[in-house]
């Protein structure tokens, strides 16, 4: 399946290790339900195709185009603080994706892992700590910066080489972060994301023993 064998692998969190999407879904939609149902479908609608896009980002966006407002540093901040307020708890809470816990703690030492996510550095590493998961990844990176940055950025840091390296995400940022650094690519596939990736081909899997079965074909 993959040339050359896989020695790094890059793990996207929501949606890849925890069945967390749904939650974070939610919390954007109640958030702007105070403007109206219309604008709160329409900002459920941009976060299920863009998967992976920092809060800060979608924020911005959203303030933009549906309330004409350009919102200052610290309105951003209090809008990210207030989702996160909603959300950790259930992220932490949230299931597995099937086999993810095992996979983690059987083949830390096989492979060398990371996290790299949309959500910001601090609170990802809060949250890994509380499901237990933080000693077995090498590092923990986030936003502000882009998957892409931490994609070269960790390249170039450890001296990894691309084709011994995998990225699993289940967003189109993932893919293209994973493309921009000549990575490997591996889908978490799941409803919200099969008419996002349906000209696109790249190696799928719904469960770790699935991705056990890629990594050993």
């Amino acid at each position: 399946m993959f040339k050359g064998a896989i020695k790094n692998i890059f793990f996207d969190f929501d949606g890849v290790i925890l069945d967390s999407v749904n939650c974070k879904t939610r919390a954007f939609e109640d958030m702007y339900k105070r403007y109206g149902q219309e604008i709160a479908n329409q900002v459920k609608k941009y976060h299920l195709e863009n998967g992976g896009v920092s809060r800060f980002e979608k924020f911005r966006y959203w303030h933009k185009k549906h309330l004409g407002i350009e919102i200052t540093n610290e309105q951003l901040n209090n809008l990210s603080e207030e989702f996160s307020s909603r959300v950790v708890d259930k992220v932490v809470k949230s299931c597995e994706i099937k086999g993810s816990m095992d996979f983690i703690k059987k083949n830390h030492q096989k492979y060398r892992l990371w996290i790299i996510t949309g959500t910001p550095t601090t609170e990802m590493s809060r949250i890994a700590d509380k499901i237990e998961i933080k000693p077995y990844f090498i590092g923990i990176y986030g936003s502000p910066e882009k998957k892409k940055h931490w994609v070269d950025y960790l390249l170039k840091k450890h001296q990894l080489h691309p084709n011994e390296t995998l990225f699993l995400g289940d967003a189109t940022t993932d893919f293209e972060a994973a493309q921009c650094g000549k990575l490997h690519f591996a889908l978490r596939e799941a409803p919200y994301n099969i008419d996002l990736f349906k000209d696109i081909q790249t190696p799928r899997f719904k469960t770790f023993e699935d991705l056990n079965n890629i990594l050993n074909e």
